[in-house]
């Protein structure tokens, strides 16, 4: 039986890769071990492949790419490959702009206190870095308040509410969060502060009593693009008042802090999502800020070369660490500050909260693991539902997460805070976890979210109600194939296919992310050329070639150690799905290396696709 672990399970369609970066740091030695399936993707329009392949002068392999993101014209093509800040869409489109910017435009006139109120996340921080920078730039009287996750948790509370309003606060925004707080907006409304919503998060059934809300996923907006990150919410209404007050241009150097939350709250990297990232990274590698600067250099990063995916593995858990481990204000400092000096100072509390944080996760996942070994019932349990009083709230989202890499069941993991057990869940492909939760939502205080994930807070004597409730609705809505992991594969590939020409116009299809993830491609037929190795912990590392082809390909598998055995038994006849990636060598030349994702025997591939 072919052994593989599960680092790539439900790859392109987690909704969270953010939390699942723990190649360096986590104990690969029991590893569950799930056989998963590869799926290649259907193309339904192969005329359009032929077309767009001759109109672009491009192969049929680059050509099925595009079609699969339903790109089938050479102005489609364009538009995906040269993303231009002209098709941006006209703030104005977003339901309660007009409102928000008639506000926003009294209470500059008026000098009075303005106040964003954001989330402690990198979404978070960074929506109210961008909101802050552009209204100090207005000359506003403004200041910013991020909510401490271990005392006040999630969004807006009337604790954070009490605190601004003492400061002399009249005009709250909030930024990334909000679209919920129906109380709390009302208990603001009663203390005499306005409200404004900037919030990209799935609204419940009653919409705040606010005196703006943005948030394209509300009923009755019809702005064309719903999938905004919170950060990018805040640039649209930064947008919306400088065209209002003629200077249309003025957000735009603060593309870049929408691009760091785009890339790292994990949205869809299309349409303007593809645009804020791409003109953002081009901003941050030609001129970083030095908040950007200093957390390039404390990451070890080559400066002028940031992409999206190293904003998510790398970038991201830093910024992200003192929110989850204290207080997120450390995190807007930094992102504030124009000083490099000060930048430096700050990225290295951020560097060493992080390396906190990872002891702390590497300590919760050994213990949650023990626990679903012992307790979890799994022939008559289909989601996986732990309890620990003592488990830090700051990382058992991500735990959660590597549980369902593990084990590829819903996940919700509780921790206890002022005796009340709060958490998080996280979900598999074909599940929405936002409904399962709703169905439940008598046993819980609140919850909120998104399909893939979402947070809750219940009673802890209702945990067991809880568990069998959406036990029930987990059972009634997954089907034996929605829990077999699957790597869905873009396109079939040939070795002699991989070119140059190939490579460069494969490059321009970035930024990638959701929506645009970075091709799968499967080979069938392959070589081992050379004695593969293991690096680091259970890196795999080989040299492979196609039968019948002379090209030589270097790859790598990060934590397919488990593959080594096979790869020196069995030296041909093997199938591989993988990305195509860039190595540079000793010789400073940079050259395509393979990332595997899986590896099958012939025998096994047939068996199992």
């Amino acid at each position: 039986m072919i052994a593989s672990v599960t680092l790539s399970v439900a790859g392109q369609n987690s909704a969270y890769r953010t939390e699942l970066f723990y190649l360096f740091f986590a104990n690969p030695i029991d590893y569950y071990m799930l056989e998963k399936r590869w799926i290649i993707k259907e193309v339904k329009d192969e005329f359009a492949v032929e077309a767009l392949a001759d109109s672009l002068n491009i192969s049929q392999v680059l050509s099925r790419l595009l079609v699969l993101r339903d790109i089938k014209t050479y102005s489609q093509a364009k538009r995906f490959f040269q993303p231009s800040l002209d098709y941006l869409h006209d703030p104005y489109l977003m339901n309660g702009m007009d409102e928000a910017t008639y506000r926003l435009i009294q209470a500059l006139t008026e000098n009075e206190l303005i106040t964003i109120y954001g989330d402690y996340d990198v979404d978070g921080t960074c929506a109210t870095a961008l909101l802050y920078l552009f209204l100090k730039e207005l000359d506003a009287n403004v200041e910013y308040y991020i909510p401490k996750r271990l005392t006040e948790g999630y969004g807006i509370s009337k604790q954070g509410i009490d605190l601004v309003h003492q400061n002399g606060t009249s005009l709250l925004i909030s930024v990334d969060c909000g679209i919920t707080a129906i109380e709390e907006t009302d208990y603001a409304n009663e203390l005499g502060m306005d409200v404004i919503i900037c919030d990209h998060h799935q609204p419940k059934d009653k919409i705040p009593n606010a005196y703006a809300v943005l948030d394209p996923l509300k009923p009755n907006c019809n702005y064309p693009f719903k999938y905004l990150s919170g950060a990018g919410i805040a640039f649209k209404l930064a947008q919306g008042l400088a065209d209002r007050i003629g200077k249309s241009e003025m957000p735009l150097k603060y593309l870049d802090l929408a691009a760091l939350a785009g890339a790292a709250d994990i949205v869809p990297l299309t349409d303007e999502n593809r645009i804020i990232v791409s003109e953002g990274l081009r901003q941050i590698n030609e001129s970083p800020r030095p908040a950007v600067e200093a957390l390039i250099e404390i990451s070890h990063l080559h400066p002028g070369t940031l992409n999206s995916g190293q904003i998510v593995f790398t970038i991201a858990p830093r910024i992200n660490a003192v929110g989850r481990l204290g207080d997120a204000n450390r995190a807007v400092e930094l992102l504030l500050t124009d000083n490099l000096d000060e930048a430096r100072e700050l990225a290295r509390v951020l560097e060493t909260e992080n390396y906190e944080r990872r002891k702390i996760d590497v300590d919760t996942f050994e213990t949650a693991i023990e626990l679903v070994e012992k307790s979890w019932k799994r022939d008559d349990e289909l989601a996986i539902i732990l309890h620990q009083d003592e488990w830090h709230p700051g990382v058992i989202g991500i735990v959660a997460s590597r549980l369902v890499e593990r084990y590829y069941r819903p996940t919700v993991m509780l921790t206890t805070i002022d005796g009340v057990a709060k958490g998080s869940a996280r979900s598999i492909s074909n599940f929405n976890i936002y409904d399962a939760l709703k169905e439940c939502e008598d046993s819980l205080i609140h919850f909120g979210g998104h399909q893939a994930a979402a947070g809750l807070a219940l009673e802890v004597d209702k945990i067991d109600e809880f568990k069998e409730k959406f036990n029930e609705v987990v059972r009634r809505s997954v089907t034996e194939k929605d829990l077999q992991p699957e790597i869905s594969v873009d396109s079939p590939l040939k070795f002699s296919e991989i070119t140059p020409k190939f490579i460069r116009i494969l490059d321009r299809f970035s930024p990638f992310g959701p929506g645009n993830m970075r091709p799968v491609f499967l080979s069938e037929n392959l070589i081992v050329e050379n004695t593969p190795r293991i690096v680091g912990k259970n890196h795999l590392v080989c040299s492979l070639r196609q039968e019948g082809c002379d090209k030589v390909f270097d790859c790598i598998g990060f934590n397919l150690g488990d593959f080594y055995d096979i790869l020196t038994e069995q030296k041909n006849n093997l199938n591989v799905v993988y990305t195509i990636d860039k190595t540079v060598r000793l010789d400073g030349r940079t050259y395509p290396q393979l990332r595997i994702k899986d590896i099958k025997t012939k025998d096994k591939y047939q068996e199992t696709s």
